[in-house]
Protein backbone atom coordinates (compact mmCIF):
# COMPACT_ATOMS: atom_id res chain seq x y z
CA UNK A 1 0.00 0.00 0.00
CA UNK A 2 1.26 3.61 -1.14
CA UNK A 3 -0.15 5.69 1.03
CA UNK A 4 0.12 6.12 4.84
CA UNK A 5 -2.41 5.21 7.58
CA UNK A 6 -2.60 9.12 7.92
CA UNK A 7 -3.55 10.08 4.68
CA UNK A 8 -5.94 7.38 4.24
CA UNK A 9 -7.97 8.42 7.03
CA UNK A 10 -7.83 11.85 5.66
CA UNK A 11 -9.27 10.42 2.34
CA UNK A 12 -12.20 8.86 4.15
CA UNK A 13 -12.74 12.02 5.96
CA UNK A 14 -13.25 13.80 2.90
CA UNK A 15 -15.22 11.33 1.18
CA UNK A 16 -17.92 11.04 4.08
CA UNK A 17 -17.98 14.87 4.18
CA UNK A 18 -18.04 15.38 0.09
CA UNK A 19 -20.11 11.83 -0.72
CA UNK A 20 -17.76 10.15 -2.38
CA UNK A 21 -15.86 6.81 -1.86
CA UNK A 22 -12.30 7.30 -2.44
CA UNK A 23 -10.30 4.08 -1.69
CA UNK A 24 -6.98 5.03 -3.19
CA UNK A 25 -6.59 2.73 -6.53
CA UNK A 26 -3.50 0.53 -5.98
CA UNK A 27 -2.97 1.17 -9.67
CA UNK A 28 -2.91 4.35 -9.67
CA UNK A 29 1.20 4.92 -11.03
CA UNK A 30 -0.58 3.60 -13.95
CA UNK A 31 -3.14 6.17 -14.77
CA UNK A 32 -2.74 9.38 -17.13
CA UNK A 33 -1.15 12.30 -16.03
CA UNK A 34 -2.16 15.40 -16.59
CA UNK A 35 -1.03 18.83 -18.36
CA UNK A 36 -3.03 21.87 -18.25
CA UNK A 37 -1.79 24.85 -19.90
CA UNK A 38 -3.28 27.79 -18.66
CA UNK A 39 -2.91 31.50 -21.40
CA UNK A 40 -3.95 34.68 -19.86
CA UNK A 41 -6.03 37.03 -21.76
CA UNK A 42 -6.15 34.73 -24.89
CA UNK A 43 -9.39 35.22 -27.00
CA UNK A 44 -10.34 32.23 -29.50
CA UNK A 45 -8.08 34.26 -32.43
CA UNK A 46 -6.18 31.30 -33.46
CA UNK A 47 -4.90 29.68 -36.76
CA UNK A 48 -7.40 26.65 -35.64
CA UNK A 49 -10.12 28.74 -34.68
CA UNK A 50 -10.31 30.22 -38.14
CA UNK A 51 -7.92 33.30 -37.78
CA UNK A 52 -5.19 33.09 -40.84
CA UNK A 53 -3.63 36.19 -40.20
CA UNK A 54 -2.52 34.59 -36.49
CA UNK A 55 0.60 32.35 -36.19
CA UNK A 56 -0.19 29.73 -33.77
CA UNK A 57 1.54 26.76 -35.22
CA UNK A 58 1.68 24.62 -31.99
CA UNK A 59 -1.59 24.98 -30.74
CA UNK A 60 -3.38 24.33 -34.02
CA UNK A 61 -1.59 20.96 -33.84
CA UNK A 62 -2.95 20.49 -30.85
CA UNK A 63 -6.09 20.85 -31.70
CA UNK A 64 -6.02 18.57 -34.77
CA UNK A 65 -4.99 15.77 -32.00
CA UNK A 66 -7.92 16.46 -29.39
CA UNK A 67 -11.14 17.91 -29.13
CA UNK A 68 -11.29 21.93 -30.07
CA UNK A 69 -14.47 23.74 -28.24
CA UNK A 70 -15.68 26.07 -31.10
CA UNK A 71 -18.05 27.80 -27.77
CA UNK A 72 -16.46 27.69 -24.50
CA UNK A 73 -17.50 30.15 -22.46
CA UNK A 74 -15.37 31.49 -18.93
CA UNK A 75 -17.92 32.13 -15.88
CA UNK A 76 -16.40 35.41 -15.13
CA UNK A 77 -13.91 38.02 -17.43
CA UNK A 78 -11.06 38.87 -14.92
CA UNK A 79 -8.39 36.35 -14.20
CA UNK A 80 -8.80 35.60 -10.75
CA UNK A 81 -12.82 34.41 -10.62
CA UNK A 82 -12.25 32.55 -13.84
CA UNK A 83 -9.67 30.45 -12.26
CA UNK A 84 -11.81 29.88 -9.48
CA UNK A 85 -14.48 28.40 -11.48
CA UNK A 86 -11.70 26.38 -13.63
CA UNK A 87 -9.98 25.07 -10.41
CA UNK A 88 -13.48 24.50 -8.04
CA UNK A 89 -15.53 23.06 -10.71
CA UNK A 90 -17.71 25.97 -9.05
CA UNK A 91 -19.74 29.32 -9.76
CA UNK A 92 -18.13 31.61 -7.55
CA UNK A 93 -17.18 34.93 -6.00
CA UNK A 94 -16.52 37.85 -8.53
CA UNK A 95 -13.38 39.37 -7.99
CA UNK A 96 -9.71 38.77 -8.60
CA UNK A 97 -9.44 37.42 -5.03
CA UNK A 98 -11.93 34.69 -5.14
CA UNK A 99 -9.62 31.93 -4.30
CA UNK A 100 -8.08 33.93 -1.46
CA UNK A 101 -11.71 34.70 -0.10
CA UNK A 102 -11.96 30.58 -0.28
CA UNK A 103 -8.69 30.29 1.26
CA UNK A 104 -9.48 32.58 4.42
CA UNK A 105 -12.82 29.82 5.02
CA UNK A 106 -10.14 27.17 4.98
CA UNK A 107 -7.79 28.96 7.30
CA UNK A 108 -10.45 29.71 9.74
CA UNK A 109 -11.76 26.08 9.81
CA UNK A 110 -14.57 25.74 7.34
CA UNK A 111 -14.84 22.73 5.26
CA UNK A 112 -14.65 23.68 2.15
CA UNK A 113 -14.93 20.92 -0.84
CA UNK A 114 -11.23 20.11 -1.77
CA UNK A 115 -9.80 22.20 -5.52
CA UNK A 116 -9.39 20.54 -8.70
CA UNK A 117 -5.73 20.05 -8.04
CA UNK A 118 -6.13 19.01 -4.41
CA UNK A 119 -8.80 16.56 -5.42
CA UNK A 120 -6.25 14.77 -8.03
CA UNK A 121 -3.50 14.74 -4.68
CA UNK A 122 -5.82 13.19 -2.65
CA UNK A 123 -6.58 10.52 -5.14
CA UNK A 124 -2.45 10.02 -5.36
CA UNK A 125 -1.21 12.36 -7.72
CA UNK A 126 2.00 14.65 -7.64
CA UNK A 127 0.53 18.29 -8.36
CA UNK A 128 2.76 20.78 -9.14
CA UNK A 129 2.39 24.42 -10.63
CA UNK A 130 4.33 26.83 -12.94
CA UNK A 131 2.97 30.49 -13.20
CA UNK A 132 0.14 31.91 -13.16
CA UNK A 133 -2.10 29.13 -12.68
CA UNK A 134 -4.42 30.74 -9.76
CA UNK A 135 -4.52 34.31 -9.69
CA UNK A 136 -1.06 35.29 -8.25
CA UNK A 137 1.28 33.51 -10.17
CA UNK A 138 3.07 31.41 -7.88
CA UNK A 139 0.18 31.08 -5.76
CA UNK A 140 0.92 33.42 -2.59
CA UNK A 141 0.13 36.96 -1.41
CA UNK A 142 1.66 39.75 0.30
CA UNK A 143 3.04 42.76 -1.05
CA UNK A 144 5.56 41.01 -3.62
CA UNK A 145 3.04 37.93 -4.06
CA UNK A 146 5.59 35.21 -2.51
CA UNK A 147 4.77 35.61 1.29
CA UNK A 148 5.13 31.54 2.21
CA UNK A 149 2.12 31.96 4.83
CA UNK A 150 -0.38 33.04 2.40
CA UNK A 151 -1.51 30.66 0.13
CA UNK A 152 -3.75 31.53 -2.45
CA UNK A 153 -4.70 27.35 -2.47
CA UNK A 154 -3.96 25.82 0.36
CA UNK A 155 -3.56 22.20 0.10
CA UNK A 156 -3.52 22.03 -3.53
CA UNK A 157 0.42 21.52 -4.64
CA UNK A 158 3.06 19.57 -3.70
CA UNK A 159 5.17 22.33 -5.30
CA UNK A 160 3.86 25.71 -6.51
CA UNK A 161 6.74 27.60 -8.16
CA UNK A 162 7.30 30.77 -9.82
CA UNK A 163 10.95 31.87 -10.80
CA UNK A 164 11.11 35.37 -10.84
CA UNK A 165 14.87 36.45 -12.17
CA UNK A 166 15.32 39.57 -12.83
CA UNK A 167 11.86 40.70 -12.51
CA UNK A 168 12.67 39.96 -8.54
CA UNK A 169 9.39 38.97 -7.41
CA UNK A 170 5.87 37.22 -8.80
CA UNK A 171 4.25 40.89 -8.65
CA UNK A 172 7.38 42.10 -10.99
CA UNK A 173 6.72 38.76 -13.11
CA UNK A 174 3.20 39.58 -13.76
CA UNK A 175 3.03 42.49 -15.50
CA UNK A 176 6.88 42.72 -16.43
CA UNK A 177 8.61 43.60 -19.36
CA UNK A 178 11.88 42.61 -21.10
CA UNK A 179 14.90 42.26 -19.05
CA UNK A 180 13.07 42.87 -15.75
CA UNK A 181 11.54 46.02 -16.13
CA UNK A 182 8.94 46.10 -13.27
CA UNK A 183 5.58 47.90 -13.72
CA UNK A 184 5.20 50.59 -10.81
CA UNK A 185 3.13 52.91 -12.21
CA UNK A 186 0.66 51.71 -15.65
CA UNK A 187 1.19 55.11 -16.92
CA UNK A 188 4.79 54.94 -17.12
CA UNK A 189 5.33 51.57 -18.79
CA UNK A 190 4.79 51.15 -22.61
CA UNK A 191 1.09 49.64 -23.66
CA UNK A 192 3.69 47.41 -26.29
CA UNK A 193 7.00 46.16 -26.85
CA UNK A 194 9.07 44.37 -28.98
CA UNK A 195 12.44 43.48 -27.76
CA UNK A 196 15.22 41.57 -29.56
CA UNK A 197 16.31 38.85 -28.06
CA UNK A 198 15.35 35.15 -27.27
CA UNK A 199 12.97 33.48 -24.94
CA UNK A 200 13.88 33.93 -21.79
CA UNK A 201 13.87 37.91 -21.94
CA UNK A 202 10.21 38.13 -20.83
CA UNK A 203 8.49 36.49 -17.83
CA UNK A 204 6.90 33.62 -19.95
CA UNK A 205 10.46 32.38 -21.00
CA UNK A 206 11.21 31.88 -17.21
CA UNK A 207 8.18 30.27 -16.82
CA UNK A 208 8.32 27.84 -19.42
CA UNK A 209 12.13 26.96 -18.64
CA UNK A 210 10.95 26.04 -14.79
CA UNK A 211 8.14 23.78 -16.78
CA UNK A 212 10.53 22.35 -18.41
CA UNK A 213 12.68 21.13 -15.56
CA UNK A 214 9.44 19.96 -13.79
CA UNK A 215 8.24 17.96 -16.44
CA UNK A 216 12.17 16.15 -16.30
CA UNK A 217 11.79 15.92 -12.57
CA UNK A 218 7.93 14.24 -12.89
CA UNK A 219 9.32 11.52 -15.56
CA UNK A 220 11.55 10.16 -13.20
CA UNK A 221 8.83 10.02 -10.50
CA UNK A 222 7.09 6.71 -11.64
CA UNK A 223 5.61 5.87 -8.68
CA UNK A 224 2.81 8.33 -8.92
CA UNK A 225 1.00 9.96 -11.84
CA UNK A 226 1.42 14.23 -12.02
CA UNK A 227 -0.65 17.10 -12.51
CA UNK A 228 1.09 19.67 -13.87
CA UNK A 229 -0.79 22.96 -14.47
CA UNK A 230 1.51 25.83 -16.13
CA UNK A 231 -0.10 29.40 -16.67
CA UNK A 232 1.64 31.39 -19.39
CA UNK A 233 0.95 35.15 -18.91
CA UNK A 234 1.10 36.32 -22.17
CA UNK A 235 -1.00 37.96 -23.82
CA UNK A 236 -1.63 39.73 -20.39
CA UNK A 237 -1.20 43.31 -20.37
CA UNK A 238 1.84 45.16 -21.27
CA UNK A 239 1.78 43.55 -25.00
CA UNK A 240 5.49 42.66 -24.68
CA UNK A 241 7.17 40.05 -26.75
CA UNK A 242 10.93 39.47 -28.25
CA UNK A 243 10.82 41.32 -31.87
CA UNK A 244 10.83 37.70 -34.01
CA UNK A 245 7.48 37.25 -33.38
CA UNK A 246 6.35 40.54 -33.75
CA UNK A 247 8.34 40.58 -37.17
CA UNK A 248 5.67 37.73 -38.33
CA UNK A 249 3.17 40.51 -38.67
CA UNK A 250 5.44 43.41 -40.10
CA UNK A 251 3.27 42.95 -43.13
CA UNK A 252 0.29 41.29 -42.71
CA UNK A 253 -3.00 42.17 -43.47
CA UNK A 254 -5.69 42.19 -40.38
CA UNK A 255 -9.64 41.39 -40.94
CA UNK A 256 -11.51 44.66 -39.95
CA UNK A 257 -12.86 44.74 -36.31
CA UNK A 258 -16.15 43.95 -36.13
CA UNK A 259 -18.82 45.99 -34.84
CA UNK A 260 -15.77 48.70 -33.59
CA UNK A 261 -18.59 51.22 -31.92
CA UNK A 262 -19.91 52.40 -28.27
CA UNK A 263 -22.97 50.07 -28.44
CA UNK A 264 -26.14 52.41 -27.74
CA UNK A 265 -28.29 51.73 -24.93
CA UNK A 266 -27.37 50.39 -21.40
CA UNK A 267 -24.99 47.33 -21.64
CA UNK A 268 -22.21 46.13 -19.43
CA UNK A 269 -19.98 48.52 -21.89
CA UNK A 270 -17.02 50.20 -20.04
CA UNK A 271 -14.24 52.46 -20.69
CA UNK A 272 -11.06 50.10 -21.21
CA UNK A 273 -9.55 51.58 -18.09
CA UNK A 274 -7.22 48.54 -17.81
CA UNK A 275 -6.02 49.59 -21.23
CA UNK A 276 -5.82 53.20 -21.05
CA UNK A 277 -3.98 53.30 -18.09
CA UNK A 278 -0.94 52.53 -19.71
CA UNK A 279 1.41 54.91 -21.38
CA UNK A 280 0.11 55.96 -25.19
CA UNK A 281 1.77 58.36 -26.08
CA UNK A 282 -1.80 60.51 -25.86
CA UNK A 283 -3.15 57.92 -28.73
CA UNK A 284 -6.41 56.61 -28.90
CA UNK A 285 -7.27 53.26 -30.64
CA UNK A 286 -10.70 53.94 -30.93
CA UNK A 287 -10.18 56.58 -33.50
CA UNK A 288 -6.57 56.25 -34.44
CA UNK A 289 -6.81 52.96 -36.92
CA UNK A 290 -2.84 52.89 -37.32
CA UNK A 291 -2.25 52.48 -33.72
CA UNK A 292 -5.01 50.11 -33.37
CA UNK A 293 -4.00 47.96 -35.94
CA UNK A 294 -0.27 47.91 -34.06
CA UNK A 295 -1.87 47.05 -30.90
CA UNK A 296 -3.52 44.19 -32.71
CA UNK A 297 -0.50 43.03 -34.00
CA UNK A 298 1.53 43.64 -30.84
CA UNK A 299 -1.28 41.63 -29.05
CA UNK A 300 -0.38 38.90 -32.12
CA UNK A 301 2.98 38.80 -31.46
CA UNK A 302 1.89 37.70 -27.55
CA UNK A 303 -0.04 34.92 -29.22
CA UNK A 304 3.03 33.78 -30.98
CA UNK A 305 5.40 33.74 -28.32
CA UNK A 306 3.18 32.05 -26.33
CA UNK A 307 2.14 29.51 -28.61
CA UNK A 308 6.26 28.98 -28.95
CA UNK A 309 6.09 28.11 -25.54
CA UNK A 310 3.65 25.84 -25.43
CA UNK A 311 5.13 23.85 -28.13
CA UNK A 312 8.65 23.59 -26.11
CA UNK A 313 6.33 22.07 -22.95
CA UNK A 314 4.89 19.50 -26.09
CA UNK A 315 7.99 18.75 -27.37
CA UNK A 316 9.37 18.01 -23.95
CA UNK A 317 6.67 15.40 -22.67
CA UNK A 318 7.26 13.62 -25.83
CA UNK A 319 11.12 13.84 -25.66
CA UNK A 320 10.51 11.85 -22.06
CA UNK A 321 8.18 9.40 -23.09
CA UNK A 322 5.15 10.54 -21.76
CA UNK A 323 2.73 12.40 -24.43
CA UNK A 324 1.12 8.97 -24.75
CA UNK A 325 0.19 8.71 -21.24
CA UNK A 326 -0.78 12.54 -20.34
CA UNK A 327 -4.38 14.03 -20.86
CA UNK A 328 -3.27 17.73 -22.37
CA UNK A 329 -5.46 20.78 -21.88
CA UNK A 330 -5.33 24.06 -23.43
CA UNK A 331 -7.53 27.03 -21.66
CA UNK A 332 -7.42 30.37 -22.49
CA UNK A 333 -9.40 32.54 -18.53
CA UNK A 334 -11.39 34.61 -20.88
CA UNK A 335 -11.69 36.06 -24.07
CA UNK A 336 -10.41 40.13 -24.86
CA UNK A 337 -11.65 42.89 -26.55
CA UNK A 338 -9.27 44.39 -29.31
CA UNK A 339 -11.78 47.53 -30.32
CA UNK A 340 -15.20 45.35 -30.89
CA UNK A 341 -17.67 47.67 -28.96
CA UNK A 342 -14.95 50.15 -28.69
CA UNK A 343 -13.56 48.35 -25.89
CA UNK A 344 -9.33 46.84 -25.06
CA UNK A 345 -10.12 44.75 -22.63
CA UNK A 346 -12.01 42.55 -21.10
CA UNK A 347 -14.77 43.14 -17.78
CA UNK A 348 -18.08 42.80 -20.24
CA UNK A 349 -20.33 40.26 -20.17
CA UNK A 350 -20.58 40.48 -24.19
CA UNK A 351 -19.46 37.14 -26.40
CA UNK A 352 -15.51 39.03 -26.94
CA UNK A 353 -14.59 38.70 -23.06
CA UNK A 354 -16.51 35.64 -22.35
CA UNK A 355 -15.23 32.98 -25.15
CA UNK A 356 -12.28 31.33 -24.78
CA UNK A 357 -10.04 28.64 -26.54
CA UNK A 358 -10.22 25.07 -25.09
CA UNK A 359 -8.25 22.05 -26.58
CA UNK A 360 -8.73 18.89 -24.77
CA UNK A 361 -6.47 15.81 -26.28
CA UNK A 362 -7.23 12.04 -24.52
CA UNK A 363 -3.91 10.06 -25.56
CA UNK A 364 -3.82 7.19 -28.26
CA UNK A 365 -7.42 9.07 -29.21
CA UNK A 366 -9.82 7.21 -31.94
CA UNK A 367 -10.89 10.55 -32.49
CA UNK A 368 -8.51 13.52 -33.14
CA UNK A 369 -9.25 16.47 -34.72
CA UNK A 370 -13.02 16.92 -33.67
CA UNK A 371 -14.20 20.51 -33.29
CA UNK A 372 -17.36 20.50 -30.47
CA UNK A 373 -19.73 22.96 -31.48
CA UNK A 374 -21.65 22.05 -28.25
CA UNK A 375 -22.08 25.30 -25.26
CA UNK A 376 -19.48 24.10 -22.87
CA UNK A 377 -18.66 26.21 -19.72
CA UNK A 378 -15.06 26.40 -17.67
CA UNK A 379 -16.90 24.43 -14.79
CA UNK A 380 -16.54 21.62 -17.19
CA UNK A 381 -13.29 20.81 -16.95
CA UNK A 382 -13.03 19.30 -13.58
CA UNK A 383 -15.54 16.32 -13.84
CA UNK A 384 -14.29 16.12 -17.72
CA UNK A 385 -10.53 15.41 -16.10
CA UNK A 386 -12.18 13.36 -13.31
CA UNK A 387 -13.68 11.18 -16.03
CA UNK A 388 -10.60 11.01 -18.51
CA UNK A 389 -7.81 9.51 -15.63
CA UNK A 390 -10.44 7.48 -14.31
CA UNK A 391 -10.69 9.28 -10.71
CA UNK A 392 -14.39 9.80 -9.19
CA UNK A 393 -16.25 12.52 -10.22
CA UNK A 394 -17.23 14.72 -6.97
CA UNK A 395 -20.66 15.60 -6.03
CA UNK A 396 -19.91 19.13 -5.52
CA UNK A 397 -18.79 20.31 -8.89
CA UNK A 398 -21.25 21.91 -10.67
CA UNK A 399 -20.38 21.78 -14.52
CA UNK A 400 -21.04 18.16 -16.85
CA UNK A 401 -17.83 15.99 -18.34
CA UNK A 402 -17.19 16.75 -21.89
CA UNK A 403 -16.03 13.16 -22.30
CA UNK A 404 -19.02 12.36 -24.82
CA UNK A 405 -17.82 15.55 -26.58
CA UNK A 406 -14.26 14.51 -26.62
CA UNK A 407 -15.25 10.83 -28.17
CA UNK A 408 -17.46 12.35 -30.69
CA UNK A 409 -20.73 11.25 -29.18
CA UNK A 410 -24.12 12.84 -28.93
CA UNK A 411 -24.37 15.88 -26.14
CA UNK A 412 -26.84 17.29 -24.69
CA UNK A 413 -28.10 21.20 -25.54
CA UNK A 414 -26.66 23.09 -22.67
CA UNK A 415 -25.98 26.85 -21.45
CA UNK A 416 -23.52 28.62 -20.23
CA UNK A 417 -23.44 31.61 -17.31
CA UNK A 418 -21.18 34.15 -16.71
CA UNK A 419 -21.24 36.85 -14.17
CA UNK A 420 -19.78 40.43 -13.37
CA UNK A 421 -20.39 41.86 -9.97
CA UNK A 422 -23.16 43.86 -12.03
CA UNK A 423 -25.08 41.69 -14.19
CA UNK A 424 -25.51 37.90 -15.20
CA UNK A 425 -24.99 36.09 -18.38
CA UNK A 426 -27.19 32.99 -19.85
CA UNK A 427 -25.99 31.69 -23.57
CA UNK A 428 -27.39 29.50 -25.05
CA UNK A 429 -27.31 27.90 -28.77
CA UNK A 430 -29.18 30.84 -30.30
CA UNK A 431 -29.02 34.00 -27.17
CA UNK A 432 -27.34 35.84 -25.24
CA UNK A 433 -29.71 37.30 -22.32
CA UNK A 434 -28.05 39.61 -19.89
CA UNK A 435 -29.68 40.39 -16.50
CA UNK A 436 -28.28 43.44 -14.85
CA UNK A 437 -28.57 43.39 -10.89
CA UNK A 438 -31.57 45.85 -10.96
CA UNK A 439 -33.61 43.35 -13.75
CA UNK A 440 -32.68 45.64 -16.57
CA UNK A 441 -32.55 42.91 -19.46
CA UNK A 442 -30.11 42.72 -22.69
CA UNK A 443 -31.10 40.35 -25.55
CA UNK A 444 -29.23 39.07 -28.28
CA UNK A 445 -30.05 36.87 -30.99
CA UNK A 446 -26.80 35.13 -32.85
CA UNK A 447 -28.80 34.28 -35.64
CA UNK A 448 -29.03 37.66 -36.71
CA UNK A 449 -26.35 40.05 -38.36
CA UNK A 450 -27.01 42.23 -35.58
CA UNK A 451 -25.83 39.52 -33.03
CA UNK A 452 -24.79 41.68 -29.93
CA UNK A 453 -25.29 44.99 -31.16
CA UNK A 454 -29.27 44.97 -31.24
CA UNK A 455 -30.84 44.43 -27.77
CA UNK A 456 -34.30 42.78 -28.36
CA UNK A 457 -35.74 41.92 -25.30
CA UNK A 458 -38.86 44.57 -25.00
CA UNK A 459 -40.10 42.57 -28.36
CA UNK A 460 -39.53 39.28 -26.84
CA UNK A 461 -40.59 39.38 -23.08
CA UNK A 462 -41.96 35.91 -22.68
CA UNK A 463 -38.56 34.50 -24.26
CA UNK A 464 -36.74 36.63 -22.06
CA UNK A 465 -38.46 35.29 -19.05
CA UNK A 466 -38.15 31.72 -20.21
CA UNK A 467 -33.93 32.36 -20.20
CA UNK A 468 -34.01 34.63 -17.09
CA UNK A 469 -36.10 31.94 -15.13
CA UNK A 470 -33.09 29.16 -16.38
CA UNK A 471 -30.60 31.44 -15.31
CA UNK A 472 -32.43 31.77 -12.04
CA UNK A 473 -32.15 28.21 -11.48
CA UNK A 474 -28.39 27.92 -12.52
CA UNK A 475 -27.17 31.01 -10.47
CA UNK A 476 -29.46 32.80 -8.29
CA UNK A 477 -29.03 36.49 -7.92
CA UNK A 478 -26.40 37.35 -5.21
CA UNK A 479 -27.07 39.89 -2.14
CA UNK A 480 -23.48 40.37 -2.09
Amino acid sequence: MRFLSSKLICLLICGVIFGQSIWPDVSVADQPNVLLILVDDLRPELGCYGAEHIHSPNIDALAKRGCMFQRHYVQAPTCGASRYALLTGQYGPYGNDALFQRAARQISGEVVPPSMPEWFRQHGYTTVSVGKVSHHPGGRGGPNWDDDEKLEMPHAWDRHLQPSGPWLHPRGIMHGLANGAIRSAAGDMAVFEAVPGDDSIYPDGLITDEALLQIDQLAGETDKPFFLAVGLIRPHLPFGAPEKYLDLYRDVEFPPISHPHKPEGRTTWHRSGEFMSYQRWNRDPNSDELFADQIRKHYAACISYSDALIGKLIDRLHERGLADNTVLVLWGDHGWHLGEHAIWGKHSLFEESLRAPLIICEPNSKHAGITSESITETIDLFPTLCELVALPIPDFVQGHSLVSNIRNLETPDRVAISYLQRARTIRSSSHRLIVHNDGYCELYDHRSPEAETGNIATSYPDFVASLKQKLDDRLPPRDD
